[in-house]
């Protein structure tokens, strides 16, 4: 497949773009000819990848952790249509949270992730699309190939995102959960799934999950499929610092499933919106570019993926 490659140089803190000679050339040695753009800016990526897909590339790869990756998959559109339903997207892990590739089991080695984009082994991949209220209080969409969530999920995402990533995801991650659940209360939400009837509940958080896991290795969702055309919906409720500092290890290993104030469903759609008028800020992929209300969706099989 023809491949261009979107690379954050300020992935894995800097070191992406120190030695983007070096990954290059072993890029050229497995694959052959290769594009390729470096990004600078928020959804700088997006833009690339779809200015890819209009060139002919068939395979796009994100070369950076799991915002750059969402950020490409949001290339893949336009319209609300995917440009090339045939086109793949392809993943070099670079990274410091590395959620998206964990529901497939892969490495951060370049060597596996080369060997997988060589292969022409390629799957259908659901894309959920979101419809919300932006930052700037404006309606936007975007998608998400792994997780988006709403709840002190998001608050963790912020306090992360304002940080210094250099000690590792995992501490970067949890610093950031107790700093989140410190700040956070609970949130009355409104929530309807597939045009039925809605309810209103108290939540810590809310995960739409596409993929298996976020922040940073938590298992949240520890069924989900990235092509089985359904959503895996967690809802946690009564959570405080208490259960995170004593319960923790549940949240990582999916245990938490079985826990009295975790509740699952799958859906297509779901629509939220705060009940009580207090914002309820979105966590997507790993960002945080607006709130609710919100209408997630699934896009079945919308693209392809290099597995």
């Amino acid at each position: 497949m023809k491949t261009f490659l979107v690379v954050n140089p300020r992935s894995a803190n800097g070191q992406t773009g120190k030695r983007w000679v070096e990954i290059a050339a072993q890029v050229g040695r497995v694959l052959g000819e290769f594009g390729h753009g470096f990004t600078q800016g928020g959804m700088d990526a997006a833009r690339i990848a779809r200015e890819a897909l209009d060139q002919g590339y068939e395979c796009i790869v994100a070369v950076g952790g799991d915002g750059t990756l969402n950020e490409v998959t949001n290339g893949f559109f336009r319209d609300g249509k995917a440009i090339n339903p045939n086109a793949a997207l392809g993943l070099i892990p670079r990274g410091t949270g590395g959620d998206f590739r964990r529901t497939f089991g892969w490495g951060l080695d370049l060597d596996s992730s080369l060997e997988r984009l060589r292969s022409e082994t390629t799957e259908p991949f659901d894309v959920g699309r979101l419809d919300f209220i932006g930052n700037d209080g404006n309606p936007a969409t975007r998608y998400f190939a792994n997780i988006a969530s709403f709840g002190v999920s998001a608050v963790v995402a912020a306090e992360v995102n304002s940080g210094s990533k250099a000690l590792g995801g995992n501490v970067s991650f949890m610093w950031g959960t107790l700093k989140g659940l410190l700040k956070h209360t609970e949130r009355k939400v409104t929530l309807s799934t597939d045009g039925g009837a809605p309810e209103t509940l108290d939540i810590t958080a809310v995960a739409v999950a596409n993929g298996r896991y976020f922040g940073s290795g938590m298992f949240v969702a520890p069924d989900a499929i990235t092509h089985d055309g359904a959503f895996d919906i967690t809802i946690w409720s009564g959570y405080g610092v208490s259960d995170f500092v004593l319960k923790s290890k549940g949240v990582y290993n999916g245990s938490h499933v079985t826990w009295k104030g975790t509740r699952r469903l799958r859906c297509q759609t779901l629509h939220a919106e705060s009940a009580d008028g207090r914002d309820v800020i979105l966590d997507v992929d790993g960002e945080t570019p607006g709130r609710l209300p919100a209408t997630f969706t699934l896009m079945p099989a919308a693209i392809r993926i290099k597995v």
